[in-house]
């Protein structure tokens, strides 16, 4: 991170949020669950893959279960990536307007979507869970783990619910500082390590 960040990230990966008081608390707080979720996925996604892998050839059969469990994984991963995608303001944006626009009213287009991005977050949330009620009513399993299904979508709404936070959060952000802000530690702007592609 720059020096200009007002997040902190050493080298041991700790995370200190900018934002001032129980905000900060909440944003630090949903950094370390996001960084533990997505280092044990890619981790254990890693692992069950290998060992599938190394079954196969060495005993000439895989373990049954294996792809179940990287289903449940990939489901957790893409939930849990997209709250830290929306902290470090890595989502995919279409800025050719926006980077045209003077920086008043940037900082109120941003304001903006901040708010409805993260007021349609909250609506996936919510019909993510309720989706997940209608798998709990039916009762499906996972047929190798014996798992029922609607456990493994619970990450959906927790990760629509951490990215519905964290864009608010930057809209908060950028209501209260001189500055745009992509994410609450991100600015807005391109770094001078940048290359355009001819």
């Amino acid at each position: 991170m720059s020096e200009n960040s007002p997040d902190i990230e050493d080298d041991t990966g700790s995370y200190e949020s900018g934002l001032p008081g129980f905000l900060g608390t909440i944003d630090t707080w949903i950094a370390k669950v996001e960084a533990v979720m997505l280092a044990l996925g890619v981790i254990l996604m890693a692992v069950n893959t290998c060992v599938n892998v190394v079954a196969r050839y060495v005993f000439g059969e895989g373990l049954f279960f294996s792809g179940e469990i990287n289903r449940i994984l990939i489901i957790l991963i893409t939930f849990a990536g997209i709250g830290y995608a929306a902290r470090h303001g890595r989502h995919i944006r279409m800025s050719a307007v926006y980077d045209a626009l003077p920086t008043k009213a940037r900082k109120v287009l941003m304001i903006f979507i901040a708010l409805f991005t993260s007021a349609v977050m909250f609506f996936l949330c919510y019909y993510a869970y309720q989706y997940i009620e209608t798998l709990y009513g039916r009762g499906r399993i996972l047929p190798a783990l014996g798992i029922e299904i609607w456990m493994i979508y619970i990450w959906a709404p927790i990760g629509f619910a951490i990215t519905g936070i964290q864009y608010l959060l930057t809209a908060i952000k950028n209501l209260t500082s001189k500055d745009v802000y992509l994410s609450t530690g991100v600015k807005d702007g391109y770094s001078d390590t940048e290359s355009e592609v001819l």
